[in-house]
C-alpha cells in the first residue's frame, strides 16, 4: 500500500531483521516503541527521544479522544504536529484501556463506559475508533478489539474473539492508505481460541498483525506458549507486533519466536521509581550503596545521563525527590532500550542471535 512497506532482510532461526517504511520515515525491526499515551513520553522531550534513537512511538486513541479531544488535535493538523514528533506514530485503538474501566454496556456494535476523567458516559465503536485515528493521522492504526481479563472464562473469551473479528472487519472498512491498519489476535489463555482468532484475523488483509491480551498477569510460560500458537499462524511477509512487552528478557524470548515490534511503559515507569536498566542488569539508584559512588550509571552507555553525572548525584536527586532524577533515568532507560534493540538487530544480521539472547537473558532474568 502507498505509504507503508515492510520487508524482512535476514533471518537467524525464527528471529527476523527487517525494515518498515511509513510516510514519516523508516525504522528497523525488531523495534521497541516508547509509549507516549497522552501525546508525550513521560519526562522526555521529542528531542530527547530522537537523541536516544527512537523513530516510532505509541500514543493512545482512548486517552486523546477524551482529552484534549479531536477538535484540539484537528486545529493542529494531526498528532504529529500537535506533539512536534516528525517520525512515525502508532496509535492503539483504546480497547485495552476501555475494558479495564467500569462498563455500562458491551454489545456487537460497541461499548459504553464511564469516563475516568469525570464519570460521564462515553461511547466507542470500531467505526468511531477509526474516525478518531484518522484525525490523529497516525502512521499505524490499531483495529478496535475486545481485550478481556486473563482469568475470564472460556465462554467469555470465545465471545470476545467473535466480537473482535466482527470489529476487525468494520475497522478494515474504515481505514485506507496512507495509514496502515494492524489487526489484533485475541483468545486469552486458550490455545484453540488463539488459533481460531489467528485464522479469523489473518483472513482479513491487514498491513500487520498484533498479538493482544497477553503479558497482562498470566504466567510467563503461558505468555510464551500462546504467542507461539499465534505466530505459527501469522504470514511471513507482514510485521508481527506483541502489544505490551517491555522487559529485555521477554523481548529476547519473543524475538526468538519471530516477533518484530514491541511497546511498553516498562522502561519509563522503572525510571520514575529509581530503577535503571544497564548492560550489567537492573540497579536501584536509591540504594545507599550509591551514596558515594562516583562512577557513571552505566560505563557502557553514551547517553547524556551516563556521560555527565555520577551515581552519587543521581542517588542524591532521588533521595531529595527531585524530578530531575526521574528525567535523567528516563533518558538513560529509553536510550538503553534503543541500543539493546540495535545490538539485537546486529546479532540477527551476523547470525549470532542465539549467543546474544543467552548472554543477556541471564543478565536480566
Amino acid at each position: 500500500m502507498a505509504g507503508f512497506e515492510f520487508e524482512v532482510y535476514k533471518q537467524d532461526g525464527r528471529a527476523r531483521y527487517g525494515k518498515v517504511k511509513t510516510v514519516h520515515g523508516e525504522f528497523e525491526t525488531p523495534i521497541f516503541m516508547p509509549v507516549g499515551t497522552n501525546a508525550n513520553v513521560k519526562l522526555m522531550r521529542p528531542r530527547d527521544l530522537e537523541e536516544a534513537g527512537a523513530r516510532i512511538i505509541l500514543s493512545n486513541t482512548f486517552h486523546l479522544y477524551l482529552k484534549p479531544g479531536m477538535e484540539i488535535i484537528s486545529l493542529h493538523g494531526g498528532l504529529h504536529n500537535f506533539m512536534k514528533w516528525p517520525h512515525s506514530i502508532l496509535t492503539d485503538s483504546g480497547g485495552f484501556q476501555i475494558f479495564s474501566l467500569p462498563l455500562f454496556k458491551v454489545d456487537d456494535e460497541g461499548v459504553a463506559f464511564k469516563s475516568p476523567l469525570d464519570g460521564s458516559r462515553v461511547y466507542m465503536s470500531p467505526k468511531i475508533s477509526m474516525e478518531v485515528q484518522k484525525i490523529l493521522g497516525s502512521d499505524i492504526v490499531m483495529a478496535f478489539d475486545q481485550c478481556i481479563h486473563p482469568d475470564a472464562s472460556y465462554e467469555e473469551t470465545e465471545e470476545a474473539v467473535e466480537r473482535t473479528f466482527k470489529w476487525a472487519k468494520i475497522s478494515r472498512e474504515n481505514i485506507s492508505p496512507p495509514q496502515a491498519l494492524f489487526g489484533i489476535v485475541q483468545g486469552g489463555v486458550f490455545e484453540d481460541l488463539r488459533k481460531k482468532s489467528t485464522e479469523q484475523i489473518t483472513s482479513i488483509d491487514f498491513e500487520g498483525y498484533a498479538i493482544g491480551g497477553l503479558s497482562v498477569g498470566e504466567p510467563r510460560n503461558v505468555t510464551l506458549a500462546m504467542t507461539k500458537v499465534v505466530v505459527d499462524g501469522l504470514p511471513e511477509d507482514k510485521p508481527r507486533y506483541f502489544m505490551g512487552a517491555g522487559s529485555p528478557e521477554l523481548i529476547l524470548e519473543l524475538v526468538e519466536m519471530g516477533v518484530d515490534m514491541f511497546d511498553s511503559v516498562f522502561p519509563t515507569r522503572l525510571a520514575r521509581h529509581g530503577a535503571a536498566l544497564t548492560w550489567n542488569g537492573r540497579i536501584n539508584i536509591r540504594s545507599a550503596r550509591y551514596k558515594k559512588d562516583l562512577s557513571p550509571l552505566d560505563e557502557n552507555c553514551s547517553c547524556y545521563t551516563c556521560t555527565t553525572f555520577t551515581k552519587s548525584y543521581l542517588h542524591h536527586l532521588f533521595s531529595r525527590k527531585e524530578t530531575l532524577g526521574q528525567i535523567l533515568l528516563t533518558i538513560h532507560n529509553i536510550t538503553f532500550m534503543m541500543k539493546l534493540m540495535e545490538r539485537l538487530r546486529e546479532s540477527i544480521k551476523e547470525g549470532e542471535f542465539k549467543e546474544f539472547k543467552d548472554k543477556y537473558i541471564n543478565i536480566f532474568s
